[in-house]
């Protein structure tokens, strides 16, 4: 239990400080949030919760290769100028993209 509720603590307050930070610096976390933060703690977490190595390799190779495929997420904001896209729509196709995107995920997964 006491590892369940350190991970909630430790990826809230991970949230909150980039989304503060985004007002603040935004390059700064912009950068902090592409930094595989998020990766390395579930990583160690999900070690630590399973204390399987082979499950614990399986899960970083899928996140290496969904990594490349989850930028199609920010492909609508690329695009936003140029056909002058609202946020809500960026946000939506970005979601769908992302959709598409398991699917990729899961044929590339199948292959490594």
């Amino acid at each position: 239990m006491a590892l369940a509720v350190g991970k909630v603590i430790v990826a809230a307050i991970l949230i909150s400080f980039v989304s503060w930070l985004s007002g603040k610096k935004i390059g700064m976390a912009g950068f902090l949030t592409a930094l595989p933060l998020t990766t390395l703690i579930a990583l160690a977490f999900s070690h630590l919760e399973w204390g399987d190595t082979k499950q614990s390799m399986e899960y970083a190779k899928s996140v290496f290769v969904a990594v490349p495929i989850s930028l199609l997420f920010f492909v609508p904001f690329l695009l936003s100028n140029r056909f002058n896209l609202n946020f809500w729509t960026c946000y939506t196709s970005g979601v769908v993209l992302l959709g598409a995107g398991y699917f990729i995920h899961s044929y590339i997964s199948k292959l490594i």
